[in-house]
């Protein structure tokens, strides 16, 4: 049996903690103090609470210093506070939110309201302490496993990128081969004066290779009937097609989001989500940017994009030719690609040639993504 989470009640008026006591104690487990002296000794005990309702006027301590005080310190800063107050000027719930409270309730409650509240800020803080319980376990174990926490992130974002291909007229190769295209392109560019800034580490080139999988993520937000068209998007499908790089990054921003960390190794994946699809003169999307305003993931990212989206076969469609691909790339120098990218993509265009043979889609890789699409199209 799941226990009772626990819910301190903090208010100078005993009849409003008897109200509140009633209204929850069939639920939680319910404490009550009548200020904040002693609201700050409970939560600070050896069994804190796992939510506060705090009311704000109160003779000793009032609950915005109460608050205040509880968010300064490490032990009891992630218990979730809800102000429960009839203080209703927006600028005192602002204030109230500013000082780290999760929400804010005028009095006189509704206790429907009420208890829906209570039940969110408790289910997220159980997530949000779960998360921050694996977080903490990673950092405390990275030097001796760092190995271990790379494959976490590998699995990460194959399993993310593997969601977005099922999605789709692409097979798994398209992964395989375009990470490896950004990672030919970065080791070639790594000594470049207008590049060697960012791409002189080998750790950023690994980063960069890992990340380039997740740059179609936001395709899973994309409707079947679009994402799966076999010809030509009409004017209308193309502009919802249009919003798949920002549905990519909102994607990562919120897996962050829920883990409660910027996490470094998704910062490039973000990057090469959201704009891939810009283009050197500015007549990409989703923010038409132009030139050195796209970051250099992102223009690596678009080349292999582009090359393999050309050489490869689809369920619908033959590859084309690696030469008229090629041909198609230097037509883009300039204008869809940053043109020092596109020098060094033809001083490795056999190198590219290697990668999508060795990942070639297989007649069997074929049948399946066509036996998907089929059941898809259902």
């Amino acid at each position: 049996m799941i226990p009772k989470s626990s819910i301190l009640v903090v208010d100078d008026t005993p009849d409003n903690l008897i109200l509140m006591s009633e209204l929850l104690k069939d639920y939680y487990k319910i404490k009550v103090a009548n200020s904040g002296e002693k609201a700050l000794k409970i939560a600070q005990s050896s069994t804190p609470p796992d939510l506060i309702l705090l009311d704000v006027m109160m003779p000793d301590i009032d609950g915005y210093e109460v608050c205040k005080q509880l968010k300064a310190n490490a032990q009891t800063r992630h218990i979730p506070i809800i102000f429960l107050t009839a203080k209703s000027d927006v600028t005192d719930e602002t204030k109230g939110l500013e000082l780290g409270a999760t929400d804010y309730i005028t009095k006189p409650i509704n206790p429907a309201i009420v208890m829906a509240r209570v039940k969110t800020h408790l289910d997220m803080k159980m997530m949000q302490d779960f998360l921050r319980n694996q977080n903490n376990f990673l950092e405390s174990e990275i030097e001796k496993r760092t190995r271990e926490v790379a494959a976490i992130q590998d699995v990460t974002i194959h399993a993310m990128a593997s969601l977005a291909e099922t999605r789709d007229n692409d097979t798994g190769n398209h992964i395989r081969r375009t990470q490896n295209y950004v990672r030919l392109l970065a080791q070639k560019l790594r000594h470049h004066s207008r590049f060697s800034h960012f791409l002189d580490d080998d750790k950023i080139i690994e980063i960069l290779f890992k990340s380039a999988p997740l740059h179609d993520i936001g395709k899973v937000g994309i409707p079947d009937n679009i994402l799966l068209k076999p010809g030509r998007f009409e004017p209308e499908e193309f502009e919802i097609m249009k919003t798949h790089p920002a549905l990519g990054r909102s994607a990562i921003l919120h897996a962050e989001y829920e883990l409660g960390i910027e996490v470094p190794f998704l910062k490039y994946a973000k990057e090469i989500a959201y704009a891939h699809q810009e283009k050197w003169d500015g007549s990409g999307y989703p923010l038409g940017l132009a030139g050195d305003n796209i970051p250099i993931s992102a223009r690596l990212m678009a080349i292999a994009d582009v090359y393999d989206a050309l050489i490869s076969r689809r369920v619908y469609k033959e590859g084309m030719p690696h030469e008229k691909a090629v041909q198609i790339i230097v037509d883009g120098r300039g204008n869809h690609f940053d043109p020092d990218m596109v020098d060094a993509f033809l001083e490795l265009q056999n190198d590219f040639k290697a990668v999508a043979e060795k990942y070639a889609d297989s007649d069997e890789d074929l049948a399946r993504k066509a036996e998907y699409l089929k059941n898809a199209s259902k």
